[in-house]
Order: C-alpha cells, then structure tokens, then sequence
C-alpha cells in the first residue's frame, strides 16, 4: 500500500499525475467552433426566405405563354380573367344598318316557288313547303292564314319606302318604322311573308291583327312550322310592331341570314 511508505520515501517516489489542462483547451476550442458554425447555420436557415415573385408578373407570364401557343396577339380582344368570379364581357360589333333595318341578298328567282293559285306571291322553296303545311293546319282548326305578301325585289321595295313616302308626306325616319328601304327588307330574302286572317281583311297590315283568331293560333303552332314573329313590340331595331310579318328560320341558311351578326350600334 502506498500509505505503508514512509513520507521521505514517498516524497521521492510519488508518481507525477499528468495535467488535463492540454488536453480541454483543444477541445474545448473544437466544440465552440461547432457551436458557432451550427449559430450561423440556424440564423441563416430562419432568417432568409427567397424572394416573392409579384402575383401579377406570374400571371403575365402564363398568360403570355398561352398567347404564344394559341396565336393571340398581344392587344387581342377580348380581354378575360383568369378570376373564376370576373364578369366575362362578349365583344360587341356593330352591324351595318340603315335607321334599324339590316342589309339582306335578294333571293334567286330559281329558288322560290309560288304560295298562292295565282302564283303572284311567292317564297323560298323550304319557306314555303312549310307555310303551306301551316296554312292547311291552321284551316283544319276553322282559321284562314291569308298570304299577304311575300319576296320583293329591291325594286318593288324602292317604290313602296321612296314613293309611298312621297305620297304620305311621311320624313325618312317615320318611313322606316314601317317599311325598309331597298335592300334592307327581309323580303328580299324570300324567307318573310306577310299573313293576314281570311275572315277579318280589315285587319290586314294593321297592328290590330294581334286581335285576331289567326294571330293568336300563330302565337300558338307558327314555331312547329319554323316560323316567328321579326317586329315584337319593343324590338332592338326600333321597328313598329308588326304582328303579320313573320319569318322563316328552319335551315341554315334562313338561320344564319337572320341571326349572324344582329348587334345594333
């Protein structure tokens, strides 16, 4: 036991203990260096987020790539959100028109065929199979759909908006709420007829044939037909009522006349 030796001895045989002092600094150095870099590492991990891009330029560039690959240019219309809720607006174009009434081809006289026994008035071959079909329904019903007036070359239509005129010493703008000038009447068309009721011929080409049995069985059955009414009251084109001018709309090419482009400025 070392405690056996005695003190002189033990003095000079005291075995020396080697210092840790040597040994921490190193380390203790080494730790602080890990410590500091994983500091640096934190603080920059939280602090730093990229940089936001702005809402608007993202959707610039979306909407810049869908114009490249659909062609449209940029100051194409119209314009249109992206936003489920933005109100989508329809382009508007005006149509060519003189005070209302639209311009219309004159039919060729190879394509109509008479309506009435005397076949002084006539309409397209389509239009007019189907008025027939109309005209026979309605009289089984006990009601009398007249013919009144049918295609009308521009001719005819000059002398019934210039002369006419002229006669009734009517100003332009009062004529065209009641006849179209030439060229821009649907009769041109040979797809618009002019009906009257056989049993009240007073009431032919007079707001008050919207009183009669054969207007209101027209109401009822002309759209089986493919006819309508093209003067409501209160139409967009500011034309009087006309409760006996009807049109016949059951094709293509009746359809688009009417219908293409009716945008009025």
């Amino acid at each position: 036991m070392i405690d056996d030796i005695p003190e002189a001895i033990r003095e000079t045989t005291e075995i020396p203990q080697k210092s840790s002092l040597p040994v921490l600094i190193p380390a203790t150095l080494a730790l602080g260096g890990v410590a500091i870099a994983v500091g640096f590492f934190l603080f920059f991990f939280f602090s730093y987020s990229p940089p936001k891009s702005s809402p608007q330029a993202s959707t610039n560039t979306v909407e810049t790539k869908a114009e490249a690959s659909s062609g449209i240019q940029e100051n194409s219309e119209p314009e249109i959100s992206d936003s489920p809720t933005a109100e989508i607006i329809p382009l508007v174009e005006s149509v060519e028109n003189v005070l209302g009434h639209l311009p219309y081809e004159q039919a060729p006289t190879s394509e109509l065929t008479p309506i009435t026994a005397d076949g002084s008035i006539q309409l397209r071959k389509s239009a007019a199979t189907e008025f027939l079909k109309m005209q026979a329904a309605a009289r089984a019903e006990g009601i009398i759909l007249s013919a009144i007036s049918g295609f009308r070359n521009e001719e005819t239509q000059k002398y019934l908006f210039f002369e006419v005129k002229k006669k009734r010493l009517q100003n332009t703008t009062t004529r065209a709420e009641v006849s179209a000038p030439p060229g821009y009447s649907e009769h041109h068309t040979g797809y618009a007829v002019d009906i009257g009721d056989g049993k009240v011929p007073a009431t032919n080409l007079s707001p008050k044939f919207g009183n009669t049995p054969a207007f209101r069985w027209l109401e009822k059955n002309a759209a089986r037909y493919s006819f309508e009414l093209s003067f409501p009251q209160d139409n967009p084109q500011g034309i009087s009522y006309e409760p006996w001018h009807w049109r016949y709309v059951g094709d293509r090419h009746s359809l688009e006349t009417f219908y293409k482009a009716r945008n009025l400025k």
